[in-house]
């Protein structure tokens, strides 16, 4: 089954998100890749979908709303709609400067087709002018420019032709101050060595696929993959022993006794259950930070584990 590879461009209006699409395509076409493109715009007219018009690129745009918070099942329509029909090698999510990154992390991996999805990356670029003279931004837009530099795999400052050399070590200072595991890059219209965002590490994890030496990213994910129903109150023990770094959880679980699955979504703490009532692939998929994946999977096998045990003492 094909698994697509997903890059996510992050970063504010003018920063050059859609310049960099333009790169990443034309090099996509010289190496034959089949290749897919989700805009998301807040207004409802595309102003930038002529970046990807191209006869072998499959264009969807998500108008109207920011994927991260009111299209969501938008996207994830969408989304399956790619996999089914086009079944690209990979797909290049352009969000809006609006977007948090584990918002549209969170938008992107549905616990329906989560296992199908290879995600490489965030991609962030920065207006270096505007990082510069963050402080005369709103509190809301300086917290949102720096939380997407410090969950970003890769950040590409632009404008470095309008900045001092004193200017551009101070930026790169700040940047990896903030987030020391992204490579950061200082160049003018996302000039950047694209071999480079090839070779970004995955962040998606999945059970029975650890890597001892893969580098630790900042913000990542896991799905892990029930096989069977486990005790709901051993369920909600588990949550409570998990870090405050998790973000979010959603996914499919089956407790003892019912025979019909609940739609899982824990975010800020709170967890909530939706009784579904037809069968459903039993994948939980989680997005936090700094978090030992290998630890939340043993935790989850042994929940099993004790849910069998349980029904051989009946």
């Amino acid at each position: 089954m094909n698994t697509p590879e997903v890059y996510i461009l992050s970063g504010f209006l003018g920063s050059g998100k859609t310049t960099l699409l333009k790169r990443l395509l034309e090099d996509e076409r010289d190496s034959g890749r089949k290749t897919a493109v989700m805009m998301n715009e807040l207004g409802k007219v595309s102003i930038d979908s002529d970046a990807a018009k191209e006869e072998d690129v499959a264009l969807k745009e998500l108008l109207g709303g920011c994927i991260c918070c009111s299209i969501q099942d938008k996207l994830e329509a969408q989304l399956q709609e790619l996999l089914l029909n086009d079944q690209p090698d990979v797909i290049y999510i352009e969000t809006t400067g609006a977007a948090h990154p584990v918002e549209v992390l969170d938008a992107i991996l549905s616990p329906l087709f989560a296992v199908r999805l290879t995600i490489k990356g965030i991609i962030t670029t920065v207006d270096g002018l505007r990082w510069r003279d963050r402080k005369s931004l709103s509190p809301q837009l300086q917290q949102l420019l720096l939380e997407q530099v410090r969950h970003s795999d890769y950040i590409i400052i632009n404008k470095m032709k309008e900045l001092t050399e004193s200017e551009q070590a101070k930026i790169i200072f700040e940047i990896q101050a903030m987030n020391s595991s992204a490579r950061c890059l200082l160049t003018n219209f996302s000039q950047v060595p694209l071999e480079q965002l090839r070779k970004l590490s995955v962040s998606f994890l999945k059970q029975s696929n650890w890597e001892p030496n893969q580098k630790k990213l900042n913000l990542t994910t896991f799905v892990y993959q029930f096989k069977k129903a486990v005790n709901h109150s051993g369920f909600e023990e588990f949550l409570k022993s998990l870090p405050d770094t998790i973000y979010r959880i959603k996914g499919y679980v089956k407790f003892d006794p019912s025979q019909k699955p609940y739609l899982f979504q824990f975010s800020y703490g709170m967890p909530l259950y939706l009784r579904e009532e037809m069968k459903l692939p039993l994948n939980l998929v989680f997005i936090g930070e700094n978090i030992n994946w290998q630890n939340v999977n043993e935790k989850l096998k042994q929940l099993e584990n004790i849910s069998e045990k349980g029904k051989e003492h009946e």
